[in-house]
């Protein structure tokens, strides 16, 4: 009798995870933002010193002589500084996320595209919005590791690994 009650309960297994994808830490994601800033920034000022020459323009950092066109240039150069390199072969990394081993993939963690990295870097490289995209990111989804352009482009930032080429070891140094 023990045998038939057993036999017509419900019994339900968990399914384990296919795979297991590590978000990235907001501080490794601050890092990645700042490497890539200081990066276009010096690329922009290359610009400058050459523009300089031609035209009257003054310094990207001289905040009482900005002008909104030059900020606006500015302003887009990042926007297609990170959707171009996030977007370029699906790799989801510019400078500053290879840097630090960080990502953008889909939320399954399959490769992005120019289209999805493009709305998910609109949110980084406005300062003003990237400023409430980051805070109702920490505020209205805590623990998700996500901004609210993260979520828009359904993306997320992981931590990727580096991985030694196939049949390769390398063998370090006592220090």
């Amino acid at each position: 009798m023990s045998e038939e009650n057993m036999a017509s309960e419900p019994f339900f297994i968990k399914p384990l995870p296919e795979k297991t994808i590590y978000l990235a830490k907001w501080s490794a994601r601050f890092w990645a933002w700042i490497v890539d800033i200081i990066l276009v920034i010096l690329f922009l000022e290359i610009v400058h010193g050459v523009l300089v020459n031609f035209f009257d323009v003054f310094p990207y950092w001289d905040i009482f002589h900005l002008n909104p066109l030059v900020l606006s240039i500015g302003t887009f150069v990042f926007f297609f500084y990170w959707t171009i390199m996030e977007g370029y072969q699906g790799r989801g990394q510019s400078i500053g996320k290879m840097v630090m081993n960080l990502r953008v993939v889909n939320r399954d963690g399959t490769r992005i595209n120019y289209v999805t990295a493009a709305v998910e870097s609109a949110g980084k490289s406005f300062f003003p919005i990237l400023i409430f995209d980051c805070l109702i990111g920490w505020l209205a989804m805590p623990g998700t590791q996500l901004r609210v352009f993260n979520r828009i482009s359904n993306t997320i930032v992981i931590k990727s690994d580096y991985k030694e080429p196939q049949g390769i070891l390398y063998v370090k140094d006592k220090e």
